[in-house]
């Protein structure tokens, strides 16, 4: 019995294989390497800028919503069902482009740097206004710029034994102390009671907000929905962000830097559960005034 012969692919067959294979290939890592680069284009953000962070905004991306545009649902359990800001003037212009997941940045109409310290220094003196409410630290989500965060209920600390009540330490996790109940916690809790933060490569902040109040930040241009704020039931089990995280666009001029101060106050009454007070302060360059009291934003909020 003659033993089997084994068969060879011809050359001519491999020469003519090999573009084939070869040039989509090619074709291939360098998309992977232009998608790569731009992300690291991005910045420092959420995500690591590595091989590894790069991975990660891959899988992301199989589960981002599909139109940051619309809003989100507003389910007839949530309360309130009202939000903050009764009315904000329309956005002039068109609205920039935004790129990426984490990071996510503006990359037109980006704020100038003069902008950008007039809006940091805003922020500091609205934490500095209500110390017993907000106060700042290293962003929770963005964990390379200053974010502001709400200040939670005195909790005892957890050092101390269970009958001991003499050591008590501010509890900064609120996102833990607001609400137990489903539908309250998915809307509400947010990266240790984290109410908002700026970037400085560009200007833009993103903030939670009731869902109510991004319907209405959408629809007057100033800014959109975050790309990873799915409703989905399962996602709320591997949510990174809140349902209503949004991304706030830059502002270009006080005017603008007026109306993003006034949606910051709105995240934090949102967050915290309660409106920050004010007293008269008069617009510059204006003659308008502005007047505040306190409002609680659910029942059974810790105050």
């Amino acid at each position: 019995m003659d033993p089997p012969t084994t068969q060879l692919i011809p050359l001519t067959t491999i020469v003519l294989l090999l573009p084939i294979v070869l040039l989509p290939t090619i074709f291939l890592f360098h998309q992977i390497r232009k998608d790569y680069h731009a992300f690291l284009a991005l910045g420092p953000g959420g995500t690591p800028s590595t091989p590894t962070g790069y991975l990660r905004i891959c899988l992301f991306r199989l589960v981002t919503i599909r139109d940051p545009f619309h809003p989100p649902s507003l389910p007839p359990s949530l309360l309130p069902q009202q939000g903050l800001l009764a009315a904000i003037p329309y956005r002039s212009g068109p609205r920039p482009t935004v790129v990426g997941i984490a990071p996510q940045r503006q990359m037109t109409q980006k704020g100038t740097q003069a902008m950008y310290e007039t809006l940091s220094t805003e922020i500091q003196r609205l934490v500095s206004q209500h110390p017993e409410t907000l106060y700042e630290g290293t962003s929770c989500f963005e964990k390379h710029s200053t974010g502001v965060f709400c200040t939670g209920p005195a909790a005892p600390n957890p050092t101390t034994t269970s009958n001991t009540n003499t050591n008590i330490t501010p509890n900064r996790d609120i996102s833990s102390t607001i609400l137990t109940h489903n539908h309250q916690w998915r809307h509400r809790r947010t990266c240790n009671g984290e109410v908002c933060h700026a970037h400085p490569s560009d200007g833009s902040l993103h903030l939670t907000l009731h869902p109510a109040d991004v319907k209405l930040v959408i629809e007057r241009g100033w800014g959109q929905r975050h790309p990873l704020t799915r409703e989905s039931w399962w996602w709320c089990y591997l949510r990174t962000v809140p349902t209503g995280f949004v991304m706030l666009y830059a502002p270009r001029n006080r005017d603008e830097l007026e109306t993003v101060l006034e949606i910051i106050r709105a995240a934090a009454w949102w967050v915290s559960g309660e409106e920050l007070p004010r007293g008269e302060r008069k617009r510059e360059g204006t003659g308008a005034v502005y007047r505040g009291g306190v409002r609680m934003a659910c029942e059974g909020v810790a105050r």
